[in-house]
């Protein structure tokens, strides 16, 4: 799908903004796993979710999606069929469940679309064959067969986060106590903090210590009989900043004091120079004059897409580093965001590990035609690029929002935004 973004600016307005794919996903999980039957309230909808439903109903879990709720009926533990779980293009459903799968001693096929047969899944994968399971590779297709065994699990901490959340809904299942070791500085760790918060809500015990988490076994999962999920602070960062650039943008639904590593949105916006205005569970960001910054992008990897936006819009040079993770996401987030700046007439330079965005956008004349290469998040920073930079912008595989926000450009005609093509 080819859709064209109008340079037209923003008109001042809010947005509802949805719920958290990541809290969504952990509170997904951790229902299938619990005792008895619970609700969640999920407000927006995406593939990855999908993704996660599809596989949770694989395991034995049922899900039913009504307008009053999400029902989960818990998986039950002594089906012994062999299941198959296409995570689409879902790393944090692959990920999570691969230790799950592995817990409930099921034999169990993974499968995945896209680029996601080209993330790494080895190191996960070499930890549950040393516990117990039979795994057929080292990459999607994967067959995993036995019952993974309780002990120490040893990791580094700055390949993916996912790996240590799925341990962590995984060990508390086993008869013996278990740990989590890490071999190298842990690095998204918001992304665990909301899988620890995830866990406390459903009554499990973790343990954090100087090398990692000590988690004991023979758990059981008992969550409340309704649950809401959190307001996604990674979506809402694309309006933010689109308000920091050019106008004022509100989002409305985001809990100030989440887990969520992406809530550092705000402080970074502030550092660029924007103004920024908090009441109860809303913020408010309006343009002044904005300064490049450096940015240490290791726990924050998912805003570095709308970060360079801003960096454009920002007078002088800004510096995002510890951002190498972002070659291995939907797409090498770095290269593709130089290509896509670079065609806005914007100076950037792209180092293994850094960025390195100039202020100042010089696009040709008439529209820009740019490929998201698949990718959600590039989708939705060009197009921030577009109505924040002033650029006729025409983002080819734009459907890639549906990853993630498939409503994102319905909110971006309601605050103005010249949308064509959908």
């Amino acid at each position: 799908m080819r859709v064209k973004i109008g340079k037209n600016p923003l008109n001042k307005g809010q947005v509802r903004v949805i719920s958290s794919k990541s809290d969504a996903h952990r509170s997904l999980i951790a229902a299938a796993l619990a005792e008895d039957e619970s609700v969640l309230f999920v407000d927006g909808w995406s593939d990855d979710l999908e993704a996660t439903i599809r596989c949770l109903e694989a395991l034995g879990a049922e899900i039913y999606k009504e307008p009053s709720g999400i029902e989960v009926v818990p998986i039950r533990r002594n089906l012994e069929k062999a299941a198959v779980l296409d995570c689409g293009e879902s790393g944090s459903t692959l990920r999570f469940l691969l230790p799950v799968a592995a817990a409930l001693g099921r034999h169990t096929t993974f499968t995945g679309q896209g680029r996601l047969p080209e993330r790494p899944i080895g190191i996960l994968l070499e930890e549950l064959a040393q516990h117990g399971c039979s795994v057929s590779g080292d990459g999607l297709p994967v067959e995993i067969d036995g019952q993974l065994e309780s002990g120490v699990f040893t990791l580094p901490g700055n390949v993916s986060s996912q790996f240590i959340t799925g341990l962590l809904f995984a060990l508390p299942l086993l008869e013996g106590d278990s740990e989590i070791r890490l071999t190298t500085e842990v690095e998204s760790k918001g992304y665990i903090d909301m899988t620890l918060k995830t866990l406390r809500t459903f009554g499990i015990e973790v343990t954090e210590n100087e090398h990692g988490w000590f988690i004991p076994g023979n758990q059981v999962y008992r969550g409340p009989r309704m649950r809401f999920t959190e307001g996604d602070w990674s979506n809402a960062a694309f309006w933010l900043t689109a308000g920091a650039i050019k106008g004022s943008v509100g989002c409305q639904g985001l809990d100030m004091e989440s887990a969520q590593g992406d809530r550092a949105i705000v402080s970074l916006l502030e550092e660029f120079g924007a103004e920024t205005k908090m009441i109860l569970n809303q913020i408010t960001v309006t343009n002044k004059e904005m300064k490049g910054i450096r940015i240490d992008a290791s726990q924050i990897p998912d805003l570095v897409p709308v970060l360079c936006v801003a960096g454009a819009a920002a007078e002088g040079k800004t510096v995002i580093y510890n951002a190498g993770r972002l070659r291995l996401k939907e797409s090498d987030r770095l290269a593709v965001m130089a290509e896509c700046l670079k065609k806005l007439g914007v100076e950037v330079e792209e180092g293994e590990d850094d960025i390195i965005i100039t202020g100042g956008c010089n696009p040709p004349e008439g529209e820009v035609v740019i490929d998201s290469h698949g990718d959600h998040r590039i989708v939705m920073a060009m197009a921030i690029a577009a109505v924040s930079l002033g650029v006729d912008i025409v983002i080819e595989n734009a459907e890639a929002v549906n990853k993630s926000y498939p409503s994102f450009f319905i909110e971006l005609k309601k605050l103005g935004g010249v949308v064509d093509g959908i």
